[in-house]
C-alpha cells in the first residue's frame, strides 16, 4: 500500500491524498460504508459502486469469523470474491465487538475470551489468531487487535488497557511479518491508538504506534460516549504526533459535522453505521439539513429527497413517497433511506476534498457544518 499527499489546507490541517491498494485507489478524505457481516445492510454492491460511488467498504472480523466462518471465506477465495466487491476492503479486528460483549467476555494477557452472541459458544481471540482470521478474510487493510476502553473510564484502567493494547500490537506485527497473504495481493496493518480521554496516555500511545512504522495508523476508543469537544481534543493531539506521510483513520465516527471537524484536524479516513442505521429509522441526511421522514409535514411534499445529489434515490423519489413507505413498513423505504444517507456521506467527503485542493476548505467547512446540521 502507498499513500500520496496531494494537497493541504492553508487554514487548517485538512489533507487530500490518495491511498493506493492492490484493489484500486481510494481518494481521501474518505468515508467507508460499514458492511459488518459481508454486506452493507440493505444495499447491493452494484448500488454501492454506481449510485453511492463508494471506494472502500468495511467488514468485521468478529462477525465474519462467526458467520460464515473462515473456512467458507477461504473456499470462496476471500471476502472480495464471496461478496462480489472488487474494490478495497478494510476489516476491523473485532476488538470493539468484544468490548461491547462486556457481560460475556474476559480480557487477559493471552487475548480476549468471549461467548458468541449467536449461540453462546466460547471463543478466544488472540493477536495471532486475529491476524490469521484477517488473512482468511483477505481485506486490503487489516486492524491490530486492541482493547477498547469504555467512557467514562478510570485513569489506571485506561493505562493498563493501553499497555495491553501495545503488547498485543507487538504480537500482531510479529505474527503478520511471519505469515503470508492467502491470496494474490498484499495486506496492510494499521495499529490503533488508545488511551481514553487522558492526554498523557493518548500522547504515549500515539508515540508508540508511530514508532511501529506500519502502513497507516488508526485512532480508536472515541465516539463511545465522550463529549464531542473531548473527541476533537484527542484527535488533534494524536494527529500532531502520527506521521503526516501515512493515512490516519478515526474509527467509528460519526455525524456529518463530526467528520468535517475531524477532517480539519488532519483525519483521512472514517467509518460509521449512522448513515444506514439512522436511515432505517427514518432520519435522512441531506445537503440542506436533516429530515425526519416520518413526520406528517412530508405527507404531501412531492419534491425529491435531495436535489443536491445525483444519486438515483435522491433524485427520483419524493419525500411523500418515502414517508408512505415508512408508514406502511415497506422494506424499500429502509433501502432508499440508506442509499440516500450513504450517497450524502460520500458526497460530503468528496466536496471536502475539492475544497482542500482549491484552498478554501475552512471557509466552506464552517458554512457547511451549520447547513447540514439544521433540522428541516
Amino acid at each position: 500500500m502507498e499513500f500520496q499527499l496531494i494537497a493541504t489546507d492553508n487554514n487548517s490541517k485538512a489533507r487530500a491524498g490518495v491511498l493506493l491498494t492492490d484493489h484500486g485507489a481510494v481518494e481521501t478524505p474518505i468515508f467507508m460504508p460499514v458492511g459488518t457481516i459481508g454486506t452493507v445492510k440493505g444495499v447491493t454492491q452494484e448500488q454501492l459502486e454506481k449510485d453511492i460511488e463508494a471506494q472502500i467498504i468495511l467488514g468485521n472480523t468478529y462477525h465474519l469469523y462467526l458467520r460464515p466462518g473462515t473456512g467458507i471465506l477461504e473456499k470462496a477465495g476471500g471476502l472480495h470474491q464471496f461478496n462480489n466487491w472488487h474494490k478495497p476492503i478494510l476489516t476491523d479486528s473485532g476488538g470493539f465487538q468484544v468490548y461491547s460483549l462486556s457481560d460475556i467476555r474476559k480480557i487477559k494477557e493471552e487475548g480476549a475470551e468471549f461467548r458468541s452472541h449467536i449461540d453462546g459458544t466460547k471463543h478466544l481471540f488472540t493477536p495471532e489468531n486475529v491476524m490469521d482470521i484477517q488473512r482468511s478474510i483477505g481485506a486490503d487493510i487489516i486492524m491490530a487487535f486492541d482493547e477498547c476502553t469504555p467512557y467514562p473510564c478510570e485513569f489506571d484502567y485506561a493505562k493498563k488497557s493501553m499497555q495491553l493494547t501495545h503488547r498485543w500490537l507487538a504480537r500482531c506485527v510479529k505474527h503478520k511479518n511471519e505469515s503470508e497473504p492467502l491470496y494474490d495481493y498484499s495486506q496492510s496493518l494499521f495499529p490503533i491508538v488508545q488511551g481514553s480521554t487522558f492526554k498523557d496516555l493518548r500522547k504515549e500511545s500515539a508515540e508508540f504506534i508511530a514508532a511501529m512504522d506500519c502502513d497507516g495508523n488508526a485512532i480508536g476508543g472515541l465516539s463511545v460516549g465522550e463529549p464531542t469537544d473531548e473527541m476533537y481534543e484527542m484527535s488533534e493531539l494524536v494527529c500532531n504526533i502520527l506521521p503526516s506521510e501515512k493515512p490516519r483513520y478515526l474509527m467509528g465516527v460519526g455525524t456529518p459535522a463530526n467528520i468535517l471537524e475531524n477532517i480539519a484536524l488532519g483525519i483521512d479516513m472514517f467509518d460509521c453505521v449512522m448513515p444506514t442505521r439512522n436511515g432505517r429509522n427514518g432520519m435522512l441526511f441531506t445537503t440542506h439539513g436533516i429530515i425526519n421522514i416520518k413526520n406528517k409535514k412530508w405527507e404531501d411534499d412531492f419534491s425529491c429527497i435531495d436535489d443536491g445529489l445525483q444519486c438515483f434515490a435522491s433524485r427520483n423519489y419524493t419525500k411523500a413517497y418515502i414517508r408512505h413507505l415508512f408508514t406502511v413498513n415497506e422494506l424499500l423505504g429502509l433501502q432508499l433511506a440508506s442509499i440516500q444517507n450513504l450517497a450524502f456521506y460520500i458526497w460530503l467527503v468528496k466536496e471536502a476534498r475539492k475544497h482542500i485542493i482549491a484552498g478554501d476548505f475552512s471557509i466552506w467547512k464552517n458554512k457547511m457544518v451549520k447547513q447540514i446540521s439544521e433540522r428541516l
